[in-house]
């Protein structure tokens, strides 16, 4: 069984910095691209970034160089360090097992996670 656990959301001000963790269990998650999906409240599912088996990154346009995926298959784990964030960027962040891009249907299901909420307010 697919399990996904995010931590490390919660309260910062704009311009502050937040690091995301996904503790990946139930399958082999070295061979597996991951992704990261944000829901702000009242709108839809959006891609935010994407990192293949082999480490190749991908990111949604607004991100605009302001974060930063990563992985650690020794400890079977998914990060994203959020950077500059803004009050645009407040939603429930979902670690996903699979590749997406902003073109994606994104709908939720077994492969993903149950979210952490990061609120970016002075």
């Amino acid at each position: 069984e697919v399990q996904l656990v995010e931590s490390g959301g919660g309260l910062v001000q704009p311009g502050g910095s937040l690091r995301l963790s996904c503790a990946a269990s139930g399958f082999t998650f070295k061979l597996s691209s991951m992704t990261w999906v944000r829901q702000a409240p009242g709108k839809g599912l959006e891609w935010v970034s994407s990192i293949s088996a082999g480490g190749l990154t991908s990111y949604g346009d607004f991100v605009k160089g302001r974060f930063s995926i990563s992985r650690d298959n020794a400890k079977n784990t998914l990060s994203l360090q959020l950077n500059s964030l803004n009050p645009e960027d407040t939603a429930m962040y979902y670690c996903v097992r699979g590749h997406y891009t902003e073109k994606s249907d994104l709908r939720r299901g077994p492969n993903w996670g149950q979210g952490t909420q990061v609120t970016v307010s002075s």
